[in-house]
């Protein structure tokens, strides 16, 4: 089976100022998903499309192939699908082989081991399933939600049956660490998820992005803490 990772790396931030390639823990952030693809046998191949000529030259480095992409696909609201198909046309082109499955990784995610890729290539092959998407568990949590002029909503479970924790229904959060998906899943729907969907169970510490300054703090002392810098 081919599973081609693409990592899709923008130059441009408005939290963060290259955000991508901000030092963390002491390399590019995006090297830290560069070598994590690297590390896990499964994967074929490893790309990152970018706009971002020094995005492209640290992803070199680091060991990536590199994918130009196109002015009209790289603006702030352009989805992330466009990038995706645009990258599977290129490498297909370049490749004697055909994608089986994509491997979507998100650089602001570093908080993984190469590991988790490769449980859940296990998991799409056991399962055969056409998309997979990352998640942590949240039952542990008492969800409420609250609109305008109205009175507070409990989500997963009733406030006026309390039960103890261990009786309330599994739910989980997309933690947006990674995705697996058929390309046609991709060229049918324009959607990273479809078919028959998949939910890869990660651990809670490995939830957390990077999204702004603060994050970049306490991410670190994650990715030390429980030793995901050593890759």
């Amino acid at each position: 089976m081919k599973v081609s990772c693409i990592i899709l790396a923008r130059g441009g931030s408005k939290g963060i100022p290259k955000k991508n390639i901000i030092d963390f823990c002491g390399k590019p952030l995006i090297a830290w998903t560069i070598l994590q693809a690297l590390g896990a046998e499964e994967v074929t191949d490893v790309w990152v499309s970018s706009d971002s000529d020094e995005i492209l030259k640290i992803a070199k480095h680091y060991g990536a192939n590199t994918i130009i992409r196109p002015e009209k696909i790289s603006g702030d609201t352009e989805p992330s699908e466009s990038a995706w198909l645009h990258a599977i046309d290129f490498i297909e082109q370049q490749s004697e082989y055909s994608i089986d499955f994509v491997l979507a990784p998100q650089v602001t995610s570093p908080l993984r081991h190469a590991a988790d890729f490769s449980d859940a290539i296990a998991q799409i092959k056991a399962n055969g399933v056409d998309s997979l998407l990352s998640v942590a568990e949240v039952e542990d949590f008492f969800i409420w939600k609250q609109r305008d002029g109205e009175n507070p909503q409990s989500v997963n479970y009733d406030y006026k049956d309390r039960r103890p924790r261990q009786q309330i229904e599994k739910t989980y959060i997309e933690n947006g660490s990674f995705y697996l998906f058929k390309p046609q899943v991709l060229i049918n729907d324009n959607n990273r998820l479809g078919g028959n969907i998949s939910l890869f169970v990660m651990d809670r510490y490995k939830m957390f992005q990077i999204d702004n300054v603060e994050d970049i703090e306490l991410s670190s002392v994650i990715m030390k803490g429980f030793n995901l810098n050593k890759v």
